[in-house]
């Protein structure tokens, strides 16, 4: 069987790329094990104080916190389209005045929306300082989809998204570089929220999905390569056979003519 250079090369491409995609999807798959592996570590883990000195995201997202301070109720935020249970709410954050100084935001819990007219706010308590709030910190307050800017712009007490950095960049607040998002108070205290907050997934199986649609492709490559090697060496073997049929009768002609 017969390869031609170009096609070859271009098949052997498509399956390198195709592999090296395969193994990428697996090396993230494995990356978002081991964050699952931690999280779930941190979570039976000893709650770490959140004081004025700055923590990095990186080493302190998804670790159990301990926060004591005042709320400013008057800096709220109310983050829409946060739907639980199928009913349309808002997230309710709030930044956390520290003790000893500095700030953090604190993504509270879930408030349910008035269908009515979108700007009331449901009642629920904010409690007087100094308390102590119990959450995981986490990168943001969630993120909802949004076109543009959309209900995210600065000032308004209702929005779509709510970056720390925007947020301390708005309100001049030294902020921690991430969001508590509260699972209670410490003592125990009723305010209204509902803090029933879905588990991190890591979309794991997605990762394994694609590594094998990678993999199938380069399979497909490999292939498609073969047969079309396969069918163009059968077309030159029939091309060749062809010509040596049409050319026999004239050597059998000019062997006739020198016998003679």
């Amino acid at each position: 069987m017969k390869f031609r250079l170009v096609p070859a090369l271009l098949i052997l491409i498509v399956m390198a790329v195709t592999i090296r995609l395969g193994f990428w999807q697996r090396d993230r798959a494995h990356q978002k094990e081991a964050l699952q592996a931690q999280i779930t570590q941190y979570e039976s883990s000893t709650p770490q104080p959140v004081g004025v000195t700055p923590l990095a995201l990186k080493d302190i997202e998804f670790h159990r916190v301990l926060a004591t301070g005042t709320f400013l109720p008057e800096r709220v935020v109310y983050l829409d389209n946060r739907p639980y249970n199928d009913q349309p709410g808002f997230y309710v954050v709030m930044p956390l005045k520290l003790e000893g100084g500095g700030y953090v935001l604190v993504n509270r819990g879930w408030l349910p929306r008035n269908i009515a007219e979108r700007a009331a706010i449901a009642p629920y308590v904010t409690p007087p300082g100094p308390i102590v709030v119990e959450g995981i910190a986490r990168a943001d307050a969630s993120r909802a989809f949004e076109l543009g800017a959309g209900g995210s712009a600065a000032h308004q007490k209702i929005r779509q998204n709510l970056g720390v950095a925007s947020y301390a960049a708005e309100t001049g607040l030294p902020l921690q570089p991430f969001v508590i998002q509260q699972t209670g108070f410490v003592p125990a205290l009723k305010d209204g929220l509902v803090r029933d907050w879905p588990v991190p997934d890591t979309d794991v199986e997605r990762n394994y999905g694609y590594m094998l649609q990678w993999w199938g492709m380069a399979l497909a490559a490999l292939g498609f390569g073969l047969f079309a090697a396969r069918k163009a060496a059968t077309k030159e073997r029939i091309e060749g056979e062809a010509r040596r049929r049409a050319e026999e009768p004239g050597r059998q002609s000019a062997g006739s003519a020198k016998d003679a």
